[in-house]
């Protein structure tokens, strides 16, 4: 009896590890939740939102090269496929400054392409990216609480093959200008779609390719939990809303 308990012991213990194990390695190389906890990407992606992240969407990684644990880091090795993200592209990435906290932005200069920013407005290649002024009614009943007593305008935007819509806080009246530079090799320029209320590019610099661990795809849940007296608020008309 005693061994058959054992031997039951050993089977159920395997049973676990290897369910672990596909588990881990599916989180690893293709697909990953992540929780938006900050409003930079609004009105894309509001706070409280859970998305799932295509791991392989720039090629396929060989399991666990790609970690961050207990302070050690190591970059990510692909198999095959490596590809590259593109313009627009909402991608999440290890924040260049503290590789333990992963930041999602998006792609908005490509490697050897000339950037500048004047007067909020971004210039790729000495082009200015296409914005039309938009009502943003609608966004705003949505609208995350601690930014809906600001003076928010609302811009339809193309970035590559990506419509999305930016915001600008009309009462700020600070510049947050970038003088023209060429992105380095294996290095992308990134911005949050609520650019008044983003750290990004702009302030800290260029994010490298390696830092990369994929492209945002779908919300699949929404909802702000009840903490330090804020109100819980659940969007259900937002599961299921592609990331573009």
């Amino acid at each position: 009896m005693e061994d058959s308990k054992k031997e039951y012991i050993k089977k159920e213990a395997k049973s676990i590890s290897l369910i672990l194990l596909v588990v881990l390695v599916f989180r690893s190389v293709l697909f990953e939740p992540f929780k938006i906890p900050s409003g930079s990407m609004i009105p894309t992606l509001m706070i409280g939102d859970f998305i799932l992240v295509n791991k392989f969407s720039y090629g396929f990684k060989v399991p666990f090269t790609d970690i961050n644990l207990f302070g050690f880091n190591s970059d990510p090795v692909y198999f095959f496929g490596k590809d590259n993200p593109k313009r627009g592209d909402v991608i999440v990435f290890k924040y260049p400054n503290d590789k333990s906290i992963n930041y999602i932005k998006r792609v908005v200069g490509l490697p050897g392409d000339k950037i500048e920013i004047k007067n909020k407005m971004v210039y790729v290649n000495d082009k200015a990216i296409s914005t039309k002024k938009i009502n943003g009614k609608e966004i705003m009943d949505d609208m995350d609480d601690k930014f809906k007593n600001y003076n928010l305008l609302f811009f339809e935007s193309t970035t590559g093959q990506h419509k999305h819509v930016i915001q600008q806080n009309a009462d700020d009246y600070f510049k947050a200008d970038f003088n023209k530079r060429v992105i380095p090799e294996n290095r992308y320029f990134v911005m949050g779609d609520n650019r008044d209320f983003s750290s990004d590019s702009r302030f800290w610099g260029f994010v490298p390719r390696k830092n990369i661990k994929g492209r945002a795809m779908f919300v699949w849940f929404s909802m702000i939990f009840p903490w330090n007296d804020n109100p819980s608020k659940f969007r259900p008309w937002r599961i299921g809303t592609k990331i573009d």
